[in-house]
């Protein structure tokens, strides 16, 4: 094989490892919606206040969101360490920003829109660190 075969070769490797690395951060991001949205009912019927008290809502959305996630990994046969730390990258930034919450510097949309958002990162944090169980 020539050099330049070597390095086409090389390159088509990577690429494909981006794009399975990228597709099973896609699934983990609808299993995590359709956990919120297939739990959310059960929540609803079981605590209908819970919108009404921040803290327990925002962890509960994150416990909807780790089990769908779980759920989905399980399928795909991860191992439970890496469940239990994708799992943690979805209660970490509510563990975080809870106490600027309770001190009344952020509000509760405030607090559930940063969580989301930090969630991803936190997500990355995982996936990278296992970067072979996704594809890389």
């Amino acid at each position: 094989m020539s050099p330049e075969q070597t390095i086409k070769g090389r390159r088509a490797e990577r690429t494909g490892a981006v794009l399975r690395f990228a597709r099973h951060a896609l699934e983990m991001a609808v299993a995590m919606v359709v956990g919120m949205v297939a739990l959310e009912p059960v929540w609803s019927f079981a605590w209908p206040g819970l919108a009404d008290n921040v803290t327990a809502h925002v962890l509960v959305m994150a416990t909807d969101m780790s089990l769908g996630m779980a759920l989905w990994m399980r399928i795909r046969r991860h191992g439970w360490a890496g469940i239990v730390e994708m799992s943690a990258a979805m209660y970490v930034p509510y563990v975080v920003l809870l106490p600027f919450h309770w001190a009344d510097a952020l509000s509760g949309s405030a607090l559930m829109t940063a969580g989301h958002v930090l969630m991803v990162p936190a997500m990355l944090v995982a996936m990278l660190r296992r970067r072979h169980d996704y594809g890389c």
